[in-house]
């Protein structure tokens, strides 16, 4: 595997030069944080499309589709669903608002009094959803190296916390974007074809697996409505997408270059689902529908090939990981941590000039060390990536979607349907596990009625807060001005 030991290498090698020379463009905090707000549609879709496309979606899709055949897309498309709706409905308002965080605009929405829940909600959710990502470099690590655990997951954590520190968002879209093309190269132009070859052609899988495997709801209809519940509606809020959202260079490449993007998952999702068909008919006794992906690569590719499609596997769960963690860096700073600092400071007191690219850069590191040593520390990535999604839909779906789309909607409103839904989705999840169905259910359905019947007892929001909301969002008002960076001189 020497050639395919060559190509990971030369890609992670190149990961890093592309954190370097981020490093060199992030001088501001808007080019750290949301690179400059100026990405162009190509650069847009592709990065977009990296981030949400992470390891469950290419590891873990060609393992539904090896447990369910083709209706194992249907994790795939819910996800390519929810960025299309995000794209086409939302996406323009939301770059227009010129902030960094979704606590900010809940703040801006609701008068300054409901983000600071929210943010500690949505730091938990991106928190684990890097630690899932992080994980998984222990299977791909695994197959490349035949390293232990521990080891895998500092090694890939350490490459993903070094250019996402160095050079904040320009750094991870760089990556991302030559991510997404090498996953198009490896997982469809070269994975689909050679495995749909290897099994026989379709004629030949139809032949040796049973008639559910081609039933495109074969998985399940309350599976399918799950998915939808939890990655389609997890897709319109969820800071590490907003934050790609945020460095949209106008409202067309924000709503088309999303829709290209969305586009291509669904794409993606299909192939992931006929390539883990294909392996079912390869291996059909595997001891993990995870260990699909893996095997056939291993297995049924060419030197040379196979360490691009490894990497192509790499190239996913680091684009997921980079956007969850500088999604979690930028929650903790922004939202929680310049919270307390002004609560600590005395009335009156100036606020203290400081560096805020340096401040940014040094969370960053902060949280990439907490997600390495929680991902060594935890093993099921299915409960941790549950957990965090039924948080974020049943706690903070309802006050988000309700703030765009409800005049009506109070600050009083938002906080309790935060406070209820996120209560109702912990408790619900001890009731039934983790991994039941009910607690998003019935979480979002208390989140939704307490701020209904709260927005509606009490006083509406101030007119002029109101007014300021829709001038921000008919992008009539100007971006906040950050404070300078203090040179490095100084």
């Amino acid at each position: 595997m020497a050639v395919d030991y060559i190509v990971i290498v030369v890609y992670l090698a190149g990961m890093l030069a592309m954190g370097w020379w981020g490093m060199r463009r992030a001088k501001s905090k808007s080019e750290f944080l949301v690179a400059g707000r100026r990405l162009g549609p190509a650069m847009y879709s592709g990065t977009m499309a990296a981030i949400v496309l992470g390891g469950a979606s290419t590891i873990g899709g060609v393992g539904l589709g090896y447990q369910y055949g083709l209706s194992g897309a249907w994790m795939v498309v819910t996800i390519g669903l929810g960025l299309l709706a995000l794209s086409v409905f939302f996406s323009a308002r939301i770059a227009r608002l010129k902030v960094y965080t979704v606590s900010e605009m809940l703040d801006l929405r609701y008068g300054g009094r409901a983000g600071v829940i929210s943010g500690v909600v949505m730091w938990a959710y991106t928190l684990m959803l890097a630690v899932t990502s992080t994980i998984a470099y222990a299977t791909i690590f695994d197959v490349l190296f035949d390293v232990n655990r521990t080891l895998a997951i500092i090694l890939g954590g350490s490459i993903v916390v070094a250019y996402s520190t160095l050079g904040g968002m320009w750094s991870i879209t760089l990556t991302d974007m030559v991510q997404f093309v090498v996953k198009t190269i490896g997982v469809l132009l070269l994975l689909l074809p050679i495995a749909v070859v290897k099994a026989g052609g379709f004629s030949e899988m139809k032949a040796q697996l049973p008639t559910s495997y081609f039933d495109p709801l074969g998985v399940g209809g309350e599976t399918i409505f799950t998915y939808v519940l939890i990655y389609t509606f997890g897709m319109l809020i969820g800071q590490d997408i907003w934050q790609r959202v945020f460095t949209a260079g106008s409202d067309r490449t924000a709503k088309w270059g999303g829709t290209i993007a969305g586009t291509y998952c669904l794409v993606y999702a299909v192939a992931g689902a006929i390539i883990g068909t294909a392996a079912k008919v390869l291996y059909p006794k595997l001891g993990s529908p995870d260990d699909a992906f893996a095997t056939i690569v291993k297995d049924e590719l060419p030197m040379g090939v196979r360490g691009l499609v490894l990497a192509a596997a790499l190239a996913a769960v680091m684009s997921t990981s980079s956007g969850a963690l500088i999604a979690c860096a930028t929650v903790a700073n922004n939202d929680i941590w310049s919270r307390l600092r002004g609560l600590i400071r005395k009335e009156g007191e100036p606020d203290e000039v400081h560096d805020e690219v340096k401040g940014n850069r040094a969370f960053i590191l902060a949280m990439g060390v907490a997600v390495i040593l929680i991902a060594i520390a935890l093993n099921d990535v299915v409960e941790a990536l549950t957990v965090a999604y039924n948080l974020l839909v049943g706690g903070l779906l309802v006050p988000i979607l309700g703030g765009l789309l409800w005049k009506r909607g109070t600050a009083q409103g938002a906080l309790a349907a935060v406070a209820v839904g996120g209560l109702a989705v912990v408790g619900l999840m001890a009731a039934y596990g983790i991994l039941a169905n009910e607690p998003v259910y019935y979480g979002l359905l208390a989140s939704l009625a307490v701020y209904v019947a709260v927005s509606l007892a009490t006083r509406p929001t101030d007119e002029a807060i109101l007014t300021a909301w829709r001038e921000r969002l008919a992008g009539r008002a100007p971006e906040p001005q950050s404070e300078p960076a203090v040179p490095a001189h100084q």
